[in-house]
């Protein structure tokens, strides 16, 4: 393992023009080469991707629910676009929450399927053709997931509520229809997330301290759960980055 991604892949990512900003968050690519076959692990995010990979037809996948992991072998790329939290309900016109854990075949869901393309350039014409009508919803529900990402005291649904000056029942239906998973689940992503970039990082954690900040019981509850969001225990999941911790 010892960091084999870095070795073997190549990323790049773009960001969307003025028209696709209200929508689009990034595109990106990846391109890799293996002589033998590598499982590349994929942890959970709570936002929409649109996927153009060799000769299979462009898929959509929904907010993860746990972690994954996709065999790369040869050489090969594959094209995408990531949507804003909330940026792919107006194309999808319906509730992001039927995406939940699921990658559909694009042809399935979109009006207009989106043809085979080569790059990020290619992707973003497309998109540009086929863009719905704004959605004011969707920057308040963006920023309500910007606020969640940046802001390490929100660890719980009522604290996000009442930043958001809105009800509990009022956020946890915007967050199913907009962002596909509830804020509970978008909570925990993002403070766990605090620990695995640290662990990428090969910065020292305080397990004990860092339980108590996130609210978790001890140390050993606060591993579980890193264990379960990243499909491996911590010590593993930092050797694919090529640190000794």
């Amino acid at each position: 393992m010892d960091g084999a991604w870095r070795r073997f892949q190549t990323h790049a990512f773009a960001e969307p023009g003025p028209a696709l900003a209200p929508f689009v968050q990034r595109f990106w690519t990846v391109d890799w080469s293996y002589a033998t076959p590598y499982r590349q692990l994929i942890v959970p995010f709570p936002q929409v991707n649109l996927s153009w990979r060799g000769t299979v037809a462009p898929e959509v996948s929904g907010p993860a629910l746990g972690p994954q992991t996709v065999e790369l072998a040869g050489d090969g790329r594959v094209v995408g676009v990531t949507f804003r939290p909330g940026g792919f309900r107006p194309f999808l016109r319906g509730p992001v929450s039927a995406l939940a854990g699921r990658s559909v075949p694009a042809a399935d869901l979109l009006p207009d399927p989106p043809p085979r393309v080569a790059d990020a350039a290619e992707a973003g014409e497309w998109l540009r053709t086929v863009l719905p009508p704004p959605d004011p919803t969707v920057d308040w529900v963006a920023d309500v997931v910007r606020r969640v990402a940046e802001d390490r005291a929100i660890t719980r649904v009522d604290d996000l509520a009442e930043r958001c000056g809105c009800g509990v029942r009022r956020l946890q239906r915007l967050f199913a229809a907009y962002v596909g998973v509830g804020p509970k689940r978008v909570i925990r992503r993002y403070r766990l997330a605090e620990v695995t970039d640290r662990m990428a990082a090969g910065v020292p954690i305080d397990w004990a301290g860092l339980a108590a900040e996130l609210g978790y019981a001890d140390q050993a509850h606060l591993v579980r759960a890193v264990t379960a969001f990243c499909g491996e225990p911590p010590t593993r999941y930092a050797a694919r980055y090529g640190r000794s911790r």
